[in-house]
């Protein structure tokens, strides 16, 4: 018909990618937040596919549904699982499993983020903590406890991030204890300053209250200097993280975990918060 203007046709690579219903697991790098790095991995996905200067931030009319369940701090690395279609809705479900981390912290300095991105707000001595100490209170942190979320964090007031509501200048409280668990933890090593711990906890849990909690416990205080998560749900860091090498549909496609039929027409639900 004159004056009609046709759709561009939908190449079978961007109908395939359209088509995928599942969850998979990413691997995180430091420095980049949750968001930013599910936005290069569609982005990456899009440009495959053939897409033209693809906006992996526009919503409406978004070409590919995708998500992620867990946050991950900038600062923090490690496994990261994305949903893509209905996927997305199988988030909060597939992640109720425990998650596993392995976490570096330093004694004697506290910050105001609990990690080491933060200013440092307090220093202690900590030359009176031994190995025996140490392991002696963890007990106290294993099972079922109480756990203060950090300030900063993804959690919300008044639909913002508290740590964004903080980099703005305003005044943020505390949000109350909450029920937590944790399964298993250990010292893997002991350096003072430096320590090494082995996480596994459910969900809700923060790795920087944990050491935070840990060093005043200790009669000092201290901080996350590096943490990685190296298992959430049933995805592994070893056996199922895509690097971003990998981030193809083809690879994509090999370890997607798809969606049962169930699964396929249960109404959206929302995803973890999480959990560092």
């Amino acid at each position: 018909m004159a004056g009609s203007i046709m759709n561009p046709p939908i190449s079978s690579s961007l109908a395939k990618l359209q088509s995928l219903n599942g969850v998979f697991a990413i691997y995180k790098k430091q420095g980049p937040t949750s968001a930013d790095v599910l936005n290069t991995l569609k982005e990456a996905l899009l440009k495959e596919a053939g897409v033209q200067n693809p906006n992996p931030r526009k919503r409406k009319k978004q070409s590919l549904k995708m998500g992620h369940g867990g946050t991950l701090d900038s600062a923090a690395s490690g496994v990261l699982v994305v949903g893509v279609g209905n996927g997305t809705k199988m988030l909060s479900t597939m992640l109720a499993g425990s998650k596993k981390y392995v976490a570096v912290g330093e004694l004697g300095k506290a910050t105001d983020t609990l990690d080491a991105t933060g200013s440092v707000t307090v220093e202690k001595d900590f030359e009176h903590i031994t190995r025996l100490d140490f392991e002696d209170k963890l007990k106290t942190f294993t099972g079922d406890i109480m756990q203060v979320p950090p300030l900063y964090s993804a959690l919300k007031k008044d639909g913002q991030r508290l740590s964004v509501l903080l980099k703005k200048g305003h005044k943020v409280e505390a949000k109350p204890a909450r029920p937590v668990t944790v399964y298993n933890l250990t010292l893997q090593e002991f350096k003072p300053p430096l320590f090494t711990l082995d996480i596994e906890c459910g969900g809700g849990f923060y790795v920087r209250s944990l050491v935070d909690d840990l060093g005043k416990a200790l009669s000092s205080c201290a901080h996350v200097k590096e943490l990685i998560r190296t298992k959430q749900g049933q995805f592994t860091l070893e056996e199922h993280a895509l690097h971003e090498e990998q981030w193809t549909l083809e690879h994509i496609l090999r370890s997607l975990q798809p969606c049962s039929d169930s699964e396929q027409t249960m109404d959206c639900t929302k995803a973890a918060e999480a959990d560092t």
